[in-house]
C-alpha cells in the first residue's frame, strides 16, 4: 500500500490527516492521547513518511503537539484557550463585516447549499446527535468561509472551529448535550449574511460568543469547585 509517487503520496497524506482528524472529532482520540509515527503506519498498513507528514500537518493546525521524544499527543485545550477561540472569531468575522464590499464576497448560488447545512446543524443539535452536529457545523462555517475573500482568514477561521471542537466533544460526549444551552443562530446567521445586514451579523455573532462565554464560565466554576482543573466539566453546548 506504499505510496509509488508525489502524487499518490500527498492523496495518502491528507487521506491519513483527515482520518486522525475524525478520530480526535469523534472523541475516539481523546486529549492528551500519545502516539508514533510507527503506531499510526502500522494501524493505517503505510509507511511512514506520508504519516509523518500528517501528523506535522494536524500539529500545525494546532490539533497535535509534538516532541521528539514521546512523539505526538492529541492537544489539550483549557477553559481560556475556548474563550480565546471565541473571542478571536468574533472580532475577526464582525472585522470582515465593517467593510465588507472588500473583504466579503456573497455568491447567492451558494446561499442554498448553506442553508441546508445549518438547518441539518440545528436539527442534530435538537436531536443530540453530536457526530452529525458537528459534520454539518464544521462544513457550514466552511462553506460561509469560501465567501471572505482573503483566503488566510479563511483558513483561520476554520482552523478555529476545528479546535473549538476538539476542546469540546470529550466533555460533550461525556456529559451530553443541554439542548437548553445549545447555540442556534446557524440560520440566522447565514440568512443576515446573504442580506448585507450587517447589524443582524454582528447580532448573530454576539449571541454565539456569549453562548460560548457563558458555557466557559460553567465550566470553570465546575473545575474549581472540584478542586481539579482537569476534573469532568458540566454539560456544554454547541463549540
Amino acid at each position: 500500500m506504499g505510496p509509488s509517487g508525489g502524487v499518490t503520496r500527498n492523496t495518502l497524506r491528507q487521506q491519513i490527516a483527515d482520518a486522525l482528524r475524525d478520530e480526535v472529532l469523534a472523541g475516539r482520540l481523546p486529549p492528551g492521547r500519545e502516539f508514533t509515527v510507527k503506531q499510526i503506519a502500522e494501524q493505517y498498513g503505510v509507511s511512514a513518511t506520508p504519516v509523518r507528514e500528517a501528523l506535522f500537518d494536524l500539529s500545525a493546525q494546532g490539533l497535535l503537539a509534538s516532541d521528539q521524544h514521546r512523539g505526538f499527543q492529541v492537544r489539550e485545550f483549557t477553559v481560556a484557550d475556548y474563550r480565546a477561540m471565541a473571542e478571536a472569531r468574533v472580532l475577526v468575522v464582525e472585522g470582515l463585516f465593517r467593510n465588507p464590499a472588500e473583504r466579503v464576497a456573497v455568491r447567492p448560488e451558494a446561499l442554498a447549499s448553506i442553508r441546508r447545512r445549518a438547518a441539518e446543524a440545528v436539527r442534530a443539535a435538537k436531536g443530540g446527535d453530536l457526530d452529525v452536529l458537528i459534520g454539518y457545523d464544521l462544513r457550514f462555517w466552511r462553506e460561509l468561509g469560501q465567501f471572505v475573500l482573503n483566503p488566510y482568514i479563511a483558513d483561520f477561521l476554520t482552523k478555529l472551529r476545528v479546535q473549538a471542537w476538539v476542546f469540546a466533544v470529550h466533555r460533550l460526549r461525556r456529559d451530553g448535550m443541554d439542548e437548553n444551552l445549545l447555540w442556534f443562530g446557524h440560520e440566522e446567521l447565514v440568512e443576515a449574511i446573504g442580506r448585507g445586514d450587517h447589524e443582524q451579523v454582528h447580532a448573530a455573532m454576539h449571541s454565539y460568543y456569549a453562548h460560548a462565554l457563558a458555557w466557559a464560565d460553567r465550566l470553570e466554576a465546575r473545575e474549581a469547585a472540584e478542586g481539579a482543573p482537569g476534573s469532568p466539566e458540566a454539560p456544554g453546548h454547541c463549540a
